[in-house]
């Protein structure tokens, strides 16, 4: 069996990270041997131990970083990779560098999680000998700029369904807001960065109350526009409207207990919130950006918008709430495609069969 050393320099916490940790405990159950390298003191950290993930630590401090390329060919030395997988700009070049020049000549596979502009075009074009992007349009992005079609591959981002499980999920939010039982909840997860839309929903609600005044939005993260979005509210005056609950580790039991999910984001590389939200069953409202079109099927599973468009929002969101029962069976919907393309197990053999593939050529 072959080992993996997954990296990343990224010491936040989001759906790259995830990602990253629910493949490395795919792979065990696949029988790979599993080690995550991160920095010391980052979420990842934490998580890995929580989940018994064999782990080392390295401060990667910037690009050109020599102790920290060290301290990764001692691992690869020391613990015989076979595989770098690699995630942030920062690991990707470190890790690229120290996986080209051991002696081991360990596989290296990059990730592509965002949808931002590339800013280190080595670690994509001659650091890896594999590139893996989360979306088709991601995989598109990277074409159009120069990067091999033969390099690049598609492996969608899946999810634990035992997890989002809307048959197994209490979804008492309501009950904890101490809302009413047929007040409108809707629900937003996502970290409190512009990009991701917070304002233009903030902008649509006053136009959804005016027909649904008992309506209640739930905005779930944390982040740098806190405040911005905490004073918005305000001025506003939908600080009885809409409700900021930070950040929750609970997030099945926040999408069960919403009617349906909303998120305006201006940039997206591949949604994974919206496929958590339609694994639970609820219909699901984006707009036409990045890979987003690609999860949410307009008028399907949901609607999509065009984005920065406060009144085309509203417009989505009040068809949701007129109409539940076609809202109900958008949800319904969802859950049947993320059964079809976005299961973790999914992930994890693609992922699996993709390094035993790599690995397998370089021993010829």
């Amino acid at each position: 069996m072959f080992t993996v050393l997954h990296t990343e320099s990224s010491k936040g916490w989001g759906g790259q990270e995830n990602r990253i940790l629910k493949e490395s405990l795919g792979l065990r159950k696949l029988g790979a041997r599993v080690i995550i390298l991160c920095q010391p003191d980052s979420v990842l950290e934490k998580k890995a131990l929580s989940e018994g993930i064999e782990l080392r630590t390295c401060r990667m401090r910037k690009h050109y970083d020599l102790p920290a390329i060290a301290c990764i060919l001692r691992v690869i030395k020391q613990e015989a990779v076979d595989v770098i997988s690699t995630h942030s700009g920062r690991d990707s070049f470190l890790a690229g560098i120290a996986g080209r020049i051991s002696k081991r000549k360990p596989v290296i596979v990059r990730t592509r999680h965002i949808a931002m502009a590339i800013t280190s075009r080595i670690t994509y074009s001659l650091l890896p000998h594999r590139v893996v992007t989360t979306s088709e349009y991601l995989r598109q992005y990277l074409i159009q700029e120069g990067i091999s079609a033969d390099k690049v591959v598609t492996i969608l981002t899946g999810i634990e369904l035992s997890r989002f499980d809307p048959d197994t999920t209490p979804g008492n939010l309501r009950q904890e807001l101490d809302l009413m039982s047929d007040a409108p909840l809707i629900g937003t997860v996502a970290i409190l960065r512009r990009p991701k839309g917070h304002h233009i929903l903030l902008d649509a609600i006053p136009l959804v109350l005016k027909k649904f005044p008992g309506a209640v939005f739930a905005f779930v993260g944390d982040g740098p526009q806190r405040k911005n979005i905490s004073d918005k509210i305000e001025r506003l005056g939908l600080s009885g409207s809409v409700l900021m609950l930070g950040m929750r580790w609970d997030i099945p039991n926040v999408l069960k207990s919403i009617d349906l999910f909303v998120l305006p984001t201006q940039k997206e590389a591949h949604g994974g919130v919206f496929v958590e939200a339609m694994a639970m069953e609820r219909p699901v409202i984006g707009t036409d950006v990045g890979g987003v079109s690609e999860v949410i099927k307009n008028g399907i599973n949901g609607f999509l918008v065009e984005p920065n468009n406060p009144q085309a929002l509203a417009e989505a969101i009040l068809a949701m709430l007129e109409d539940r029962e076609r809202a109900r069976l958008m949800g319904m919907e969802g859950r049947k495609m993320v059964e079809q393309l976005y299961t973790g197990e999914m992930m994890c053999a693609k992922m699996f069969d993709l390094y035993a593939s790599l690995i397998s050529k370089r021993q010829q």
